[in-house]
């Protein structure tokens, strides 16, 4: 038998193990025992991680449709119509009819090789990837208020603080190996505070858990923030050396009483006193947060508060302190750092300098790069809608079951003229496509990823890909060929990264030699470098910490006497994203085998409804089917939903309203109503 060792697939952890193979096929894992996120543990999706790799759907042969149906094709046929198409589209609809969709599950090297695919070959812009769909909202505030739109601190800081604020993460779900780790340290004496109107399970171990109403972070912050001001809990030294605009954000919260602030978020007076004496007496704070925060029309706000709570208390740039997003997806984070995002090159350079697009122009031997940003996804698939996107090039992305609004999404990819999907299975959005591209996973290439805390990891080729299956990257490669373009001749995903080194401040020290065991964790910007654990440490990556004051505004959508209800979204310990892996893995698919509501006893006898017993949710803009969860989980008035499950897809029934800075939907608050079916 081989060891392979590698990294995750799944959350944004970033736990390594070793890939258990015997005569080509994979048989198991290992966790590493030296790792320092996973110290020899994985959750259930780790333990299981190498179950759907050999599965029976997994993609082995290009497709093309033809007389309506998708049907088996050759490489050199299928790649060439890739071409040939898309170029078409340009031709007949101009260079940004065309939108390039990158992937978070995909490695840094490929997600920069689709970036400069649509840069430097297709002359667009239009390059996002799913960070849209969750931690946009981090990006733009982050960077606004701090100047990088990343985790500050490290995991390990979780043994050095004091004190936990956990806001909008259902982190032992979602991340559960720094879940785990939050809890052996509140079971050692650190206080914790757990910020969520579900029960979840770190709020049993909380010394205050705030069940406030969904879409009220705002007033909730600026009510912790009006008494650690009001009584001068704060650090005054951190502020007048490290900050500016201080007196705009003690203006904006001025107002915000306790008693204002409770009757914003149904909470009382004491509770928000309570968190902010908590809170502010700690000598080292670390605030962790994920979806719950960020995926609101005013998600941008709500990272805008956590980090002025911050920076108030001077919990920032220290050990055991920080603002602290926990990623997703396995790369999420080197999706954002590899520039696929509309206006951003690798490293966070803005396409809109000028020369920013002459040193890439000159690295990629180009004579033209476009300078006006592209469109974020959210708002594409709107273009594509109204028919100003022709053409999509989808790479590792499920976005009928990911995206807002299914029936949107799915008028959206039927208006296109040409669809083309790049997975390893055919996802219901593949189903949609006039080409689909057989990729291989993440167990049969070579490449990087970067977890949550900013650590770049080496992935490693362990099997080889079924059938006709390529990796991720030599598609791109050949596509740019076919494409007449020579400058993406790479002799290995090693070369890849030492491009993105010479371009990339931030990755500039960063090479497959020096990556072993466990990374290196940005920034690292020369090869002697030893990379980064902290950031902000005696300054701001801007300088100076920016506070930015905030406004409370109601959701886009609030409960009615026709839909009474407010649904939220999220996921689950045994599932993950859209299912597409987890659910042909058997050990989780058993576990968790359908789409499910929770709601809350009273709801249920108000409305007759029994455990398990089959409902029907409705709002404006979809209904499903689904079985009831009776359970105190959830607050009255509320009921909770995962997106995992295409037969009952959660977002069949979410709100496709963005948040105007971010371009982020509200997943998390829309209005429906639930009724028992016969």
């Amino acid at each position: 038998m081989k060891r392979t060792l590698t990294v995750c697939p799944y959350c944004g952890c970033g736990c390594m193990f070793y890939l258990v193979s015997d005569k080509g096929r994979l048989i198991g894992v290992e966790p590493s025992t030296t790792h320092p996120i996973n110290r020899g543990g994985l959750c259930v999706k780790g333990w299981n991680a190498f179950a759907f790799v050999h599965h029976p759907d997994r993609l082995t042969t290009p497709l093309v449709r033809r007389d309506g149906a998708l049907q088996p094709a050759s490489w050199d046929e299928a790649l060439t119509l890739v071409v040939e198409r898309l170029r078409g589209v340009q031709e007949k609809h101009g260079a940004d009819a065309v939108m390039f969709a990158s992937s978070a599950k995909a490695t840094n090297e490929e997600n920069y090789l689709l970036m400069k695919l649509a840069r430097a070959v297709f002359g667009t812009n239009n390059i996002d990837h799913c960070a849209r769909l969750c931690h946009s909202s981090t990006v733009t505030g982050l960077a606004e208020t701090f100047g990088s739109g990343a985790m500050t601190n490290s995991v390990s800081c979780i043994d050095q603080t004091d004190l936990i604020l956990v806001i909008g993460s259902n982190t032992t779900e979602q991340h559960p190996l720094i879940g785990s780790r939050i809890l052996n340290a509140a079971r050692n004496g650190t206080r914790l505070i757990v910020a969520d109107n579900r029960r979840i399970r770190l709020a049993r171990h909380a010394d205050l858990h705030l069940r406030h109403k969904n879409g009220s972070d705002v007033p909730l912050l600026l009510g912790i923030m009006h008494v650690i001001i009001a009584e001068e809990l704060g650090d005054p030294d951190f502020i007048a050396a490290r900050t500016e605009n201080y007196a705009a954000l003690a203006a904006a919260a001025a107002n915000w009483t306790p008693e204002r602030a409770a009757a914003a978020t149904g909470l009382t007076s004491a509770e928000i006193v309570a968190t902010a004496r908590l809170y502010a007496g700690a000598k080292r704070a670390m605030i962790f947060y994920s979806m719950g925060i960020t995926q609101h029309s005013h998600g941008v706000d709500n990272v805008r508060g956590i980090a002025a709570l911050a920076m108030l208390t001077g919990n920032v740039g220290r050990p055991g302190t920080g603002v602290n997003p926990l990623r997703g997806q396995n790369n999420v984070q080197g999706g954002c750092d590899m520039g696929a995002l509309p206006d951003l090159y690798c490293g966070y350079q803005k396409v809109a300098d000028p020369q920013l697009r002459d040193k890439f122009a000159r690295a990629w031997g180009v004579a033209y790069l476009p300078e006006t940003p592209g469109l974020p996804l959210t708002r594409a698939m709107d273009a594509a809608s109204a028919g100003y996107i022709q053409g999509m090039f989808i790479m590792g992305e499920n976005p009928m079951i990911s995206d807002p609004d299914q029936g949107h999404a799915f008028t959206a990819l039927q208006n296109l003229e040409l669809l083309v999907v790049q997975d390893i299975f055919l996802t219901e959005t593949a189903l949609l496509a006039d080409i689909v591209l057989p990729a291989a996973c993440y167990a049969e290439k070579e490449g990087t990823f970067t977890n949550t805390e900013r650590r770049i990891q080496r992935l490693r080729k362990a099997v080889e890909p079924p059938g006709g299956a390529r990796a991720d990257g030599e598609i791109i490669c050949d596509l740019a060929e076919r494409a007449g373009y020579q400058g993406m001749r790479y002799s290995s995903p090693a070369k890849v990264m030492d491009e993105i080194a010479t371009l990339t401040p931030i990755y500039g020290g960063i090479a497959y030699d020096r990556l072993d065991p466990h990374g290196l964790q940005w920034p690292c910007p020369n090869r002697s470098h030893p990379g980064t654990p902290l950031l902000h440490v005696e300054r701001f990556t801007r300088g100076l910490g920016h506070f930015s004051p905030v406004v409370h505004r109601l959701p886009a959508e609030i409960p009615d006497d026709e839909y009474p209800l407010v649904l939220t979204t999220g996921r689950t310990y045994f599932h993950w994203h859209t299912g597409s892996m987890t659910r042909r893995t058997h050990l989780l698919d058993r576990e968790e085998p359908r789409s499910f509501i929770e709601l809350h006893p009273d709801d249920a006898a108000r409305l007759g409804v029994r455990d398990r017993d089959a409902l029907l949710v409705t709002s404006r803009r979809g209904e499903i089917e689904t079985q009831a969860r009776v359970t105190t989980m959830v607050i009255p008035g509320v009921v909770f939903m995962p997106f995992h499950f295409a037969e009952g897809a959660a977002n069949a029934l979410t709100n496709n309203v963005l948040d105007p800075e971010s371009s982020i939907p509200e997943f998390k608050v829309c209005a429906v109503r639930v009724e028992k079916l016969p």
